[in-house]
């Protein structure tokens, strides 16, 4: 993927994003090559709420989108902890798509909204 139409793209998704939600939390995503890692963020007060990470040295064997519902899981529980119940999603540069999609369908089955 070229690097500055990833970037310009993250830029114009999250810009349109931040119009819109004022009241709730981001839900950010990152995916490497092997991994995927998931943040819940106050963007007023920059701060991470709730983070989780599939990177984990028993899981080599596992498919990359099992990888990712799992992560969605963990995150939601870890979330609903904290008594967050709205978020949206930031899916970065990535297409929504795959493991992104993936991701995004465990989250709402979860509980979150987005």
């Amino acid at each position: 993927m070229n690097n500055k139409l990833y970037i310009n793209r993250a830029k114009r998704v999250r810009k349109k994003l931040k119009k819109v939600n004022n009241e709730r939390f981001r839900l950010t995503v990152f995916r490497s090559s092997k991994n995927i890692s998931a943040q819940i963020i106050d963007s007023k007060n920059k701060k991470t709420l709730v983070s989780a990470s599939s990177v984990n040295k028993k899981d080599k064997d596992k498919k990359k989108t099992d990888k990712s519902i799992e992560l969605a899981n963990i995150l939601v529980k870890k979330a609903l902890d904290k008594k967050i119940t709205n978020v949206y999603f930031d899916r970065g540069g990535y297409k929504y798509h795959g493991r992104i999609k993936a991701f995004a369908e465990a989250v709402r089955k979860g509980g979150l909204i987005f």
